[in-house]
């Protein structure tokens, strides 16, 4: 996904004894290419990472894939292509999130649930966070896994509007926040993010 002066890469891997992920870029495909980074958590299924100065042209990426044993492969070349059907300002509600309960695994029915007013996953797959008060009152934000272990903290929210990158949260899926005003419980609450996201 290409976004302004930026180039986000996500991948799945089935790979679970990996002990490094190094990311590759090439301005031509076949030459010159340069590891410019490494997965920071290569053990896992689902990765990201964002090439915040990717050189002007076209360019092509792929994954230096090395193993506990020493072994190591190379992922296929994939060109960075704009995504142009992502709506990135679309609100992710109820009827995008198929069989999905806060907190559920398998098929089970889903419970009525809507997108906070606060924090809010659009289309791209990035949470929105929304508290038009941030400059006059003091806000925190807690977010855990479903699980309720802790992920981390945004001690002080000074703005109005802010984005977290879906990178930020490791993998899709579930994920609870609880909102502080001036100490005090403000709303607690879920977000989705998805693995795909829609058009």
């Amino acid at each position: 996904m290409i976004k302004p002066g930026k180039i986000q890469l996500d991948w799945i891997s089935g790979f679970p004894n990996t002990a490094q992920i190094g990311i590759q870029r090439s301005l031509d495909s076949v030459l010159n290419f340069t590891t410019i980074g490494y997965a920071s958590y290569p053990t896992e299924s689902r990765n990201a990472y964002l090439d915040n100065k990717p050189l002007p042209g076209k360019s092509y990426y792929r994954l230096f894939i090395l193993f506990k044993d020493n072994r190591f492969m190379y992922s296929k070349t994939v060109l960075a292509v704009p995504d142009s059907t992502i709506s990135g300002t679309t609100i992710l509600g109820a009827g995008d999130i198929t069989n999905a309960t806060p907190g559920a695994t398998g098929t089970q029915s889903a419970v009525p649930w809507k997108p906070s007013p606060y924090i809010y996953t659009t289309a791209d797959g990035n949470v929105n966070i929304r508290l038009p008060q941030a400059p006059q009152k003091k806000y925190s934000i807690k977010f855990f896994e479903p699980t309720g272990t802790f992920l981390f903290e945004v001690e002080q929210v000074t703005e109005p509007f802010l984005i977290l990158e879906k990178a930020t949260f490791m993998h899709a899926g579930w994920f609870n926040f609880e909102i502080y005003e001036d100490g005090k419980l403000f709303e607690k609450w879920s977000v989705f993010i998805p693995l795909n996201y829609r058009n």
